[in-house]
């Protein structure tokens, strides 16, 4: 018997904003119809032509749960995540707008603190809160804060950083570890005690992706590993192309803290979200180039494309010389991590 379609259902299900299929559904099935052209590549951020030059436009709301835990919080992860977005198109972050939906009974001091990591964030990202709006709802309606921030970001780039730039011959690189945000979170949700705490990765990635730049990389794509993790990035670029992304497995770094994690409560690290880590694909040519910058920071060369079935596909090498296809997760191992 076949399961009924998820969109068919009345209501929105959690799986629905968890970056797997039923988002992908979800998107292709009700909200594309929002854009001038339905057919368009989604992107994490728009580029906006205008003359007084090439500008990214972004926007991203937060709903994380707990508001603080290791290493960030909601304000953090609001200002670092709408920036970074700007910088996967190869925009430098400018200007943010920033919308607080708060609920009545928030603690000041929580919102004082929320506050000051906005400011830090923001400093530390480059850019200027220059417009916002807040709303207070009543108690049991908005679970303590959401977020919402968008951006404007000026290009560095004449021609586009975006999946439909991906051929076959070019490699892929991750920027650092896989997985911390992803426990972070599990840990303050759940009170694991990690010893020695382990803190989420969030912070900014324009400075990678501005030295990527200045080293004469050319960037064919860049994604960042947030919902759905590495995983959910190299399946969505696998598609539009037709393309085999072919991932050497013992090339992926996971740090021990985040394995020992996922081995005891069944995770897989390639799903677990990231805040501060990216995936680069550039021409073979400029491989060396970008390991030059990013290796200093823990970055690393995971393996390349190729051409592929119709419909693209995620092709991992074990290191037992064995393979096997990645296949995507219809929700997400942790909902509500940004």
């Amino acid at each position: 018997m076949a399961e009924p379609d998820p969109l068919a259902t009345p209501r929105i299900q959690l799986a629905h904003g968890g970056g797997g299929t039923l988002m992908q559904q979800l998107i292709d099935g009700e909200l594309r119809r929002l854009y001038a052209d339905p057919d368009q590549v989604l992107h994490d951020a728009a580029r906006l032509s205008l003359p007084h030059g090439h500008l990214a436009f972004s926007t991203d709301s937060y709903v994380v749960h707990p508001l603080e835990f290791e290493g960030g919080d909601i304000g953090s992860l609001a200002v670092t995540g709408t920036a970074n977005d700007l910088a996967m198109a190869g925009a430098r972050p400018l200007v943010l707008s920033l919308g607080l939906i708060l609920e009545e009974g928030l603690e000041m001091a929580l919102l004082r603190r929320i506050v000051a990591s906005l400011v830090d964030a923001a400093r530390r990202c480059g850019v200027t809160i220059v417009t916002g709006d807040t709303k207070v709802v009543e108690r049991g309606k908005g679970d303590g804060a959401f977020l919402n921030t968008s951006g404007i970001g000026l290009l560095q780039v004449d021609d586009p950083i975006d999946p439909l730039a991906i051929v076959p011959g070019d490699q892929l690189l991750v920027s650092g570890d896989l997985g911390r945000h992803g426990v972070a979170i599990l840990a303050a949700r759940h009170g694991l005690d990690l010893q020695p705490p382990l803190a989420s990765d969030c912070m900014p990635l324009w400075p990678a992706v501005e030295a990527l730049l200045a080293a004469g990389v050319r960037l064919h794509c860049l994604r960042d590993l947030t919902r759905g993790g590495l995983a959910s990035a190299l399946q969505e670029l696998a598609a539009p192309n037709a393309l085999e992304l072919q991932i050497e497995e013992e090339r992926l770094p996971v740090v021990e803290p985040v394995r020992r994690t996922c081995a005891l409560l069944g995770f897989d690290p390639l799903h677990l979200a990231n805040e501060g880590r990216f995936l680069a694909v550039v021409p073979e040519a400029d491989r060396e180039r970008a390991l030059a910058v990013l290796a200093p920071a823990g970055g690393t060369w995971i393996g390349r494309v190729a051409a592929g079935p119709p419909l693209g596909r995620v092709l991992l090498r074990t290191p037992f010389g064995s393979e096997r296809v990645l296949i995507p997760l219809s929700g997400e191992l942790l909902p509500r991590i940004c």
